[in-house]
């Protein structure tokens, strides 16, 4: 990353400002980490909704007769299977197996996809696109400083967006009716291709949050427009802009991974739960295949949820103990990936990775916080999920 992107701003940094937004460094980013609280915020999207500004992830566009083939190759799922305007999450992998990044992919066309990295990861994916594609009959076009991304999160999502005006279905018109009747049966994990003020956005039931919800994807210079006409069609149903503290909190709730705590070069996709992933019956080789077959040792950490019984908060990095001597000794089971006071349970919770004699749900285990050791439950992820409507 050259110097004059070290700190980059959003679309929408100056109604960040004008909310009151606190902010942080974020993959070289300056974005909003909270508006009023990390609390009020976490629950606005349980109970209504939250407004997230995501314009720092990275999108990357795959075209040509031959991107979904190659996508097959470059990544550890099958994308050329996916239908048009469907997405799918995926990885990418290692030749050694670990995961350089994960990523949601849309296919936006018959030849072409877009691929949606981690903002600290963008350079390294279109680097490692490039390379893998280049055998094909198709293109890699970095198209991040081009896009920015909007979230409406929550309860209220699918009613919040329904409501703001100035939104068209492709094919479909203006009528709010229509509008919201097409979002209504939009299903997860699928997008679809719009207009809004006659400018194009794209769609999609897509979150991580554990929330229904919808991103949407836009030039720069539209976003601003959108973001204050949606807080506006929100505000009657307590939709409020949200920063990335709560959406930390929320995504540990759900049990939805974060890359550089629980993913990494060092992990195998199995370690995290993601094995399924990994798609070992598609037909075609792919970078890191020979190593996901092999898969990791057998006494290989593995991610678990952990439930404390306090109210004192394990945070990355904290070690985890057995929790007796004839049961491990003074040795470290394993190691704290993300915690936090869980704002919906009202306990803390964390991810870690133990050792896999330690991983069995019910099993009691410490936490080692600033010098005192106490006791958290491994727990089945997520530690919530949503009602289904």
């Amino acid at each position: 990353m050259t110097s004059h992107e070290s700190d980059r701003l959003s679309p929408l940094h100056d109604a960040h400002q004008a909310a009151g937004a606190s902010f942080t460094d974020f993959a070289g980013w300056q974005m909003p980490v909270r508006y009023s609280s990390d609390l009020a915020e976490h629950h606005a999207v349980r109970d209504a909704a939250g407004l997230f500004d995501l314009s720092h992830m990275a999108e990357i566009v795959v075209l040509g007769p031959e991107a979904g083939a190659a996508l097959d190759y470059a990544l550890a799922g099958k994308l050329s299977a996916i239908g048009i305007d469907q997405a799918k999450y995926s990885l990418l992998l290692s030749r050694s197996g670990g995961i350089v990044d994960d990523l949601v992919v849309y296919r936006t066309g018959e030849d072409r996809y877009m691929v949606v990295a981690n903002a600290a990861n963008r350079y390294q994916v279109v680097e490692e696109l490039r390379a893998r594609t280049a055998p094909f009959d198709a293109e890699v076009f970095d198209e991040s400083d081009d896009i920015a991304l909007i979230a409406v999160q929550g309860p209220a999502a699918l009613s919040i967006l329904s409501a703001t005006p100035g939104f068209a279905i492709e094919g479909g018109s203006y009528d709010g009716d229509d509008v919201a009747a097409r979002l209504d049966g939009l299903k997860y994990y699928w997008s679809i291709p719009a207009l809004y003020e006659g400018h194009p956005v794209l769609i999609a039931r897509t979150g991580y949050t554990g929330e229904d919800g919808f991103e949407l994807y836009l030039a720069p210079d539209n976003a601003p427009q959108l973001w204050d006409a949606l807080l506006e069609a929100g505000a009657e149903q307590g939709l409020v802009p949200a920063g990335l503290a709560s959406r930390d909190t929320l995504r540990l709730e759900a049990g939805m991974p974060l890359y550089g705590h629980e993913l990494g070069l060092d992990t195998y996709p199995a370690q995290a739960g993601l094995g399924r992933v990994v798609n070992l019956a598609k037909d075609t080789d792919f970078v890191g295949r020979a190593a996901s077959e092999d898969g990791p040792d057998a006494e290989a950490p593995v991610l678990v949820g952990l439930m404390g019984h306090g109210k004192r908060a394990a945070r990355a990095g904290y070690p985890v103990y057995a929790t007796s001597e004839t049961d491990g000794g003074d040795a470290s089971v394993g190691v704290v990936t993300s915690g936090a006071l869980s704002p919906t349970i009202g306990v803390p919770i964390a991810m870690a990775y133990v050792a896999p004699r330690y991983a069995r749900p019910g099993t009691e285990l410490h936490v080692d916080i600033r010098g005192n050791r106490l006791g958290y439950t491994v727990t089945a992820l997520p530690f919530y999920s949503r009602k289904k409507r």
